[in-house]
């Protein structure tokens, strides 16, 4: 179980971070996020994790999408939220590169299980233009 945060800043951009060196995937981009530990729920990874890993604290997680991606080291259940409230500045602590990003994205390459959400913010986007 992954808790997965799709950070949009008051300009609708949104947050892809590189996977740090020398875990698997190591520079592919994707949301950030982590797994969750025993006990905790969605929202309560989701802060500790962005905490850890980017310095920032999030104010409410919205639950959005899951999504089960069979890696080859592993099956994991990604819980995505958007978050659109957060405080402190961004800081990579675990090496890792960042970007805010529009649709398309200018950054490469994407870890698998970011694509899907990619696709659900484009189809966001083409609703709220009214487009099917």
């Amino acid at each position: 179980e992954v808790a997965v945060g799709v950070l949009i800043d008051a300009q609708g951009r949104f947050l892809l971070t590189t996977r740090p060196p020398g875990k698997v995937y190591a520079g592919y981009w994707e949301f950030p996020g982590g797994k969750l530990e025993a006990g905790e729920t969605v929202a309560q990874a989701l802060r500790r994790e962005l905490q850890e890993e980017i310095g920032v604290t999030i104010g409410q997680a919205h639950p959005w999408h899951q999504k089960l991606v069979d890696y080859p080291h592993a099956l994991v259940r990604l819980n995505f939220c958007k978050v659109h409230d957060w405080s402190g500045d961004l800081q990579m602590h675990e090496g890792q590169e960042f970007a805010w990003q529009t649709l398309p994205v200018s950054v490469e390459p994407v870890l698998p299980g970011t694509v899907p959400v990619l696709e659900w913010l484009q189809q966001e986007a083409d609703q709220a233009v009214g487009q099917p």
